[in-house]
Protein backbone atom coordinates (compact mmCIF):
# COMPACT_ATOMS: atom_id res chain seq x y z
CA UNK A 1 0.00 0.00 0.00
CA UNK A 2 1.12 3.40 -0.65
CA UNK A 3 1.46 5.90 2.13
CA UNK A 4 0.08 9.87 1.06
CA UNK A 5 -2.50 8.57 -1.54
CA UNK A 6 -5.97 10.06 -1.73
CA UNK A 7 -8.98 7.97 -2.48
CA UNK A 8 -10.99 9.93 -5.76
CA UNK A 9 -14.16 11.15 -4.72
CA UNK A 10 -17.00 9.87 -7.26
CA UNK A 11 -20.40 11.06 -8.32
CA UNK A 12 -22.25 7.84 -6.60
CA UNK A 13 -21.38 8.89 -3.22
CA UNK A 14 -23.23 10.73 -1.07
CA UNK A 15 -23.09 14.09 0.10
CA UNK A 16 -19.96 15.61 2.02
CA UNK A 17 -21.59 15.71 5.28
CA UNK A 18 -22.19 11.87 5.06
CA UNK A 19 -18.76 11.77 4.87
CA UNK A 20 -16.56 10.55 7.99
CA UNK A 21 -13.50 12.07 9.35
CA UNK A 22 -10.27 10.26 8.42
CA UNK A 23 -12.21 8.23 4.59
CA UNK A 24 -10.63 10.48 2.24
CA UNK A 25 -7.25 9.73 3.53
CA UNK A 26 -7.05 5.88 3.14
CA UNK A 27 -4.17 4.33 1.48
CA UNK A 28 -4.88 3.09 -1.95
CA UNK A 29 -3.23 0.32 -4.26
CA UNK A 30 -1.00 1.57 -7.14
CA UNK A 31 -0.38 -0.96 -9.40
CA UNK A 32 2.73 1.25 -11.39
CA UNK A 33 4.42 1.00 -7.74
CA UNK A 34 3.91 -2.41 -6.41
CA UNK A 35 4.16 -4.24 -9.25
CA UNK A 36 7.41 -6.19 -9.38
CA UNK A 37 10.22 -4.79 -11.59
CA UNK A 38 13.33 -6.40 -13.37
CA UNK A 39 16.41 -6.70 -11.33
CA UNK A 40 18.44 -5.26 -14.17
CA UNK A 41 16.58 -2.80 -15.74
CA UNK A 42 14.12 -1.97 -13.41
CA UNK A 43 10.92 -1.42 -15.46
CA UNK A 44 7.84 -2.78 -14.19
CA UNK A 45 7.14 -6.56 -15.11
CA UNK A 46 4.21 -7.40 -16.66
CA UNK A 47 1.14 -9.69 -14.42
CA UNK A 48 1.83 -12.81 -17.17
CA UNK A 49 5.82 -12.40 -16.45
CA UNK A 50 7.53 -15.66 -15.51
CA UNK A 51 10.94 -15.82 -14.87
CA UNK A 52 13.58 -16.43 -17.07
CA UNK A 53 11.61 -14.80 -19.62
CA UNK A 54 8.08 -15.52 -21.98
CA UNK A 55 7.42 -12.58 -23.87
CA UNK A 56 6.96 -13.36 -27.78
CA UNK A 57 8.81 -11.33 -29.76
CA UNK A 58 6.94 -8.35 -32.03
CA UNK A 59 8.23 -9.55 -35.23
CA UNK A 60 8.98 -13.24 -36.50
CA UNK A 61 12.59 -14.41 -37.58
CA UNK A 62 11.38 -14.35 -41.13
CA UNK A 63 9.29 -10.61 -41.08
CA UNK A 64 12.27 -8.74 -43.17
CA UNK A 65 9.64 -7.05 -45.38
CA UNK A 66 7.95 -5.88 -42.53
CA UNK A 67 10.43 -3.41 -42.12
CA UNK A 68 11.57 -2.26 -45.64
CA UNK A 69 14.50 0.26 -44.36
CA UNK A 70 16.23 -2.54 -42.43
CA UNK A 71 15.82 -4.94 -44.54
CA UNK A 72 17.91 -3.52 -47.55
CA UNK A 73 20.56 -2.25 -45.35
CA UNK A 74 20.45 -5.50 -43.07
CA UNK A 75 21.35 -7.11 -46.74
CA UNK A 76 23.99 -4.82 -48.29
CA UNK A 77 25.42 -2.91 -45.10
CA UNK A 78 24.86 -5.54 -41.89
CA UNK A 79 28.22 -3.75 -40.02
CA UNK A 80 25.70 -0.65 -40.13
CA UNK A 81 22.43 -2.07 -39.03
CA UNK A 82 24.47 -4.16 -36.46
CA UNK A 83 26.62 -1.37 -35.42
CA UNK A 84 23.07 0.52 -34.67
CA UNK A 85 21.89 -2.15 -32.45
CA UNK A 86 24.53 -2.09 -30.25
CA UNK A 87 25.06 1.35 -30.03
CA UNK A 88 21.14 1.34 -28.80
CA UNK A 89 22.08 -1.91 -26.64
CA UNK A 90 25.01 -0.96 -24.65
CA UNK A 91 26.97 2.95 -23.77
CA UNK A 92 30.14 1.07 -23.78
CA UNK A 93 30.90 -0.25 -27.16
CA UNK A 94 30.32 2.64 -29.79
CA UNK A 95 29.12 2.78 -33.20
CA UNK A 96 32.39 2.77 -34.92
CA UNK A 97 34.04 -0.19 -32.80
CA UNK A 98 30.80 -2.36 -33.67
CA UNK A 99 30.85 -1.63 -36.94
CA UNK A 100 34.53 -2.21 -37.90
CA UNK A 101 34.41 -5.24 -35.91
CA UNK A 102 31.62 -6.82 -37.74
CA UNK A 103 33.56 -5.30 -41.10
CA UNK A 104 36.62 -6.88 -40.59
CA UNK A 105 35.33 -10.59 -39.13
CA UNK A 106 31.62 -11.02 -41.14
CA UNK A 107 32.31 -9.20 -44.35
CA UNK A 108 36.46 -9.43 -44.72
CA UNK A 109 35.88 -13.01 -44.36
CA UNK A 110 33.25 -13.04 -46.93
CA UNK A 111 35.15 -11.36 -48.86
CA UNK A 112 38.62 -14.34 -48.52
CA UNK A 113 36.48 -17.03 -48.81
CA UNK A 114 34.92 -15.69 -52.30
CA UNK A 115 38.47 -15.17 -53.37
CA UNK A 116 39.53 -18.39 -52.36
CA UNK A 117 36.89 -20.20 -54.45
CA UNK A 118 37.49 -18.08 -57.45
CA UNK A 119 40.97 -19.27 -57.33
CA UNK A 120 40.26 -22.65 -56.87
CA UNK A 121 43.33 -24.60 -58.54
CA UNK A 122 45.71 -21.88 -58.04
CA UNK A 123 46.38 -21.81 -54.04
CA UNK A 124 47.61 -25.11 -52.74
CA UNK A 125 45.06 -27.52 -51.29
CA UNK A 126 46.61 -27.61 -47.58
CA UNK A 127 46.39 -23.92 -47.15
CA UNK A 128 43.12 -23.28 -48.60
CA UNK A 129 42.00 -26.41 -45.71
CA UNK A 130 43.72 -24.10 -43.38
CA UNK A 131 41.85 -20.50 -44.23
CA UNK A 132 38.68 -22.67 -44.73
CA UNK A 133 39.07 -23.93 -40.55
CA UNK A 134 40.34 -20.66 -40.41
CA UNK A 135 37.02 -18.74 -41.69
CA UNK A 136 34.91 -21.29 -39.90
CA UNK A 137 36.42 -20.47 -36.60
CA UNK A 138 35.99 -16.72 -37.03
CA UNK A 139 32.27 -17.28 -37.75
CA UNK A 140 31.74 -19.40 -34.84
CA UNK A 141 33.45 -16.69 -32.99
CA UNK A 142 31.51 -13.81 -34.65
CA UNK A 143 28.20 -16.09 -34.05
CA UNK A 144 28.85 -16.25 -30.36
CA UNK A 145 30.13 -12.13 -29.90
CA UNK A 146 26.93 -11.07 -31.72
CA UNK A 147 24.74 -13.37 -30.24
CA UNK A 148 25.71 -11.96 -27.03
CA UNK A 149 24.45 -8.63 -27.82
CA UNK A 150 21.00 -10.66 -28.95
CA UNK A 151 21.07 -12.31 -25.43
CA UNK A 152 21.08 -8.46 -24.23
CA UNK A 153 18.17 -7.75 -26.26
CA UNK A 154 16.37 -10.17 -25.24
CA UNK A 155 17.44 -9.43 -21.17
CA UNK A 156 16.54 -5.53 -21.75
CA UNK A 157 12.92 -6.78 -23.02
CA UNK A 158 11.92 -10.06 -21.43
CA UNK A 159 11.99 -11.55 -24.77
CA UNK A 160 12.42 -15.64 -25.26
CA UNK A 161 14.80 -17.78 -27.55
CA UNK A 162 12.88 -17.69 -30.81
CA UNK A 163 13.35 -20.00 -32.44
CA UNK A 164 16.36 -21.20 -30.97
CA UNK A 165 19.16 -19.83 -28.71
CA UNK A 166 20.58 -16.65 -29.33
CA UNK A 167 24.21 -17.92 -30.53
CA UNK A 168 22.83 -20.26 -32.87
CA UNK A 169 20.23 -17.89 -34.51
CA UNK A 170 23.23 -15.76 -35.91
CA UNK A 171 25.09 -18.76 -37.13
CA UNK A 172 22.49 -20.11 -38.93
CA UNK A 173 20.33 -16.84 -39.71
CA UNK A 174 22.75 -14.10 -39.06
CA UNK A 175 21.61 -11.36 -41.47
CA UNK A 176 17.70 -12.28 -40.77
CA UNK A 177 18.52 -11.94 -36.58
CA UNK A 178 20.07 -8.20 -37.04
CA UNK A 179 17.08 -7.14 -38.95
CA UNK A 180 14.60 -8.71 -36.29
CA UNK A 181 16.45 -7.58 -33.25
CA UNK A 182 16.40 -3.85 -35.39
CA UNK A 183 12.68 -4.48 -35.46
CA UNK A 184 12.39 -4.97 -32.29
CA UNK A 185 13.81 -2.31 -30.61
CA UNK A 186 11.90 0.45 -32.85
CA UNK A 187 8.68 -1.29 -31.71
CA UNK A 188 9.62 -0.61 -28.01
CA UNK A 189 10.75 3.42 -29.07
CA UNK A 190 8.12 4.16 -26.41
CA UNK A 191 9.71 2.65 -23.68
CA UNK A 192 12.93 4.94 -23.72
CA UNK A 193 10.72 8.08 -24.48
CA UNK A 194 11.48 10.70 -22.22
CA UNK A 195 8.96 13.78 -21.64
CA UNK A 196 10.93 16.91 -21.80
CA UNK A 197 9.84 19.32 -19.29
CA UNK A 198 8.83 22.68 -19.68
CA UNK A 199 10.92 25.83 -18.41
CA UNK A 200 8.73 28.55 -17.60
CA UNK A 201 10.67 31.71 -16.78
CA UNK A 202 9.31 33.51 -13.85
CA UNK A 203 7.94 37.48 -14.54
CA UNK A 204 10.16 40.70 -14.43
CA UNK A 205 10.29 41.80 -11.47
CA UNK A 206 8.52 44.78 -10.82
CA UNK A 207 10.17 48.06 -8.82
CA UNK A 208 8.56 50.93 -7.72
CA UNK A 209 9.58 53.63 -5.74
CA UNK A 210 7.81 54.44 -3.10
CA UNK A 211 9.60 58.36 -2.25
CA UNK A 212 8.72 59.37 -5.61
CA UNK A 213 5.31 57.96 -4.90
CA UNK A 214 4.83 59.57 -1.47
CA UNK A 215 5.92 62.99 -2.93
CA UNK A 216 3.50 62.70 -5.97
CA UNK A 217 0.38 61.33 -4.20
CA UNK A 218 0.85 63.60 -1.02
CA UNK A 219 -1.28 66.91 -0.90
CA UNK A 220 0.39 70.08 -0.33
CA UNK A 221 -0.13 71.27 3.22
CA UNK A 222 -1.03 74.83 1.86
CA UNK A 223 -3.77 73.48 -0.40
CA UNK A 224 -6.13 71.37 2.05
CA UNK A 225 -5.59 74.28 4.61
CA UNK A 226 -8.57 76.08 5.51
CA UNK A 227 -8.59 79.44 6.69
CA UNK A 228 -11.18 80.35 9.26
CA UNK A 229 -12.41 83.42 11.67
CA UNK A 230 -12.99 81.24 14.48
CA UNK A 231 -11.61 82.37 17.47
CA UNK A 232 -11.77 80.91 21.43
CA UNK A 233 -12.96 83.00 24.39
CA UNK A 234 -13.12 81.81 27.74
CA UNK A 235 -16.76 81.67 29.61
Amino acid sequence: MVDGAYVQLTKEQDSLQSITPGELNQPIDVVQLTAAKCPQCGQALPESYQPPANEDWNTGIFGCADDPDSCWTGLFCPCVLFARNVENLSDEISYSCACIGHMICVEGGITLAALIAALNGAIDPQTVGLITEGLLCTWWICGVYTGMARQALQRKYHLKDSPCEPSLVHLCLHWCAICQEHREMKCHLSDNFTIQSTIVNPPPVQEMNIGNKKKETTPSTNENVEHTNLELQPI
